[in-house]
């Protein structure tokens, strides 16, 4: 390989720092400064989580739509959303943090026993209003411990306690949930498609289940923990009752606090990782099509990332092809994991004593990434013109 002709850059934010599309620009320059004929393909990525709708809009050209949703509290705001077309299908892209997600609420408004999903349900129900009938959904960082209950209320569906009073949908009426009425449900969610990224393997319930595991960060204490775990396991039980469906051991339903679960029971639809959601839709194997090199990259790196993060996908699709691929992080702290992966290389853009603060400023990782990229390939480049 004496020279570079096709270079895939396809890098996670570095959070608080740069976004995917400026990771990958800084490349590009380091790149070009030892390959100048290089074609660089510029890929924007994201894990499903923040950052997914961005990623998907503009690698694909979708429009971006802003509609009037709740809170996880109930209180009105407006919530983001994308629409793209996919093989022909109007799609929608929606991360529901934007909704119900914790930063938008205040610490001492944190809890789980009240919030809900509703607002998710809302984004949905707009979406299909607009003819969207395919939905990639990322559910991380959630507020919320209603097992989707807020989200299906929104789209129609109806819970009842045993004295036939509708309940509202959240972490406190799970427990009272005796009957559940699908009738109202809006008939375009019926014929819709729904992928769910979905990166935690936690069941419905249970001690590693949604309440146990995720509802203390969202301020439960343990009275809570335990009353919500209770309700998630009367509710599962309920669905198995009147839809035959048990989604208790189900990996991935606890996420979101039960929301994975609810999607699949009353939705069908398929969970999956969040980057391989984004590679499908973006069509990433197609884009790898005769590359000599990739490079991804995330703003940690470490045993986490082994776990299926944007770094981890994006080298399991290289690898089927047999293209090397480089992993550059803000901070890097190297494990077996990480070396068993089978990266050609990985690499911290910090070579120099920094506080983090100067660390993640723009212009100082802009500068260390350009540098630390054209530090690697001269390297490369010496190597294969001299072996």
């Amino acid at each position: 390989m004496k020279d570079m002709k096709k270079i895939i850059v396809a890098s996670d934010s570095f959070k608080g720092s740069l976004t995917s599309i400026e990771v990958a620009n800084a490349v590009e320059i380091g790149i070009k400064n030892v390959f100048p004929q290089c074609n660089v393909i510029k890929t924007n990525v994201a894990d499903g989580g923040e950052g997914t709708v961005e990623a998907i809009i503009k690698s694909l050209g979708g429009d971006l739509y802003t509609t009037a949703v709740t809170d996880p509290l109930g209180r009105p705001i407006e919530a983001e959303y994308g629409v793209v077309n996919l093989n022909g299908v109007k799609t929608a892209v929606i991360e529901m943090s934007s909704a119900s997600g914790l930063p938008l609420l205040l610490p001492d408004e944190q809890n789980p026993w009240i919030t809900s999903t509703y607002g998710t349900g809302e984004m949905i129900l707009d979406a299909l209003n607009r003819g969207c009938r395919k939905f990639l959904v990322g559910i991380g960082g959630s507020a919320t411990n209603d097992a989707g209950t807020g989200m299906l209320s929104a789209l129609g569906v109806k819970f009842f306690d045993s004295q036939g009073q509708r309940l509202k949908g959240c972490g406190k009426d799970l427990k009272s949930i005796a009957q559940i009425d699908m009738s109202s449900l809006v008939p375009e969610a019926r014929k819709s498609e729904f992928i769910v990224a979905c990166d935690v393997n936690t069941p419905f319930c249970g001690l590693n289940g949604a309440a146990h595991v995720f509802a203390p960060q969202k301020g439960a204490d343990p009275q809570m923990v335990k009353a919500l775990d209770d309700g998630m396991y009367s509710f599962a039980k309920i669905i198995a009752e009147q839809f035959q469906k048990d989604i208790i051991p189900l990996s991935g339903a606890g996420a979101a606090g039960g929301l994975g679960g609810a999607f699949k029971a009353f939705l069908n639809a398929r969970l999956t990782k969040g980057i391989e959601m984004v590679l499908d839709a973006i069509g990433f194997d197609s884009i790898l099509e005769g590359a000599d090199l990739v490079i991804t990259g995330e703003g940690r790196i470490d045993f986490q990332t082994a776990t299926g993060k944007t770094a981890a996908g994006i080298l399991r699709h290289a690898k089927q092809k047999g293209i090397p691929t480089l992993a550059i992080g803000g901070s890097v702290e190297i494990c077996q994991e990480l070396k068993e992966m089978g990266f050609i290389g990985i690499y911290s853009i910090i070579n120099t004593p920094i506080s983090l603060e100067k660390a993640m400023q723009k212009d100082s990782a802009t500068a260390n990434m350009q540098s630390t990229v054209e530090q690697i390939l001269t390297t490369i480049k010496y190597y294969t013109e001299n072996k």
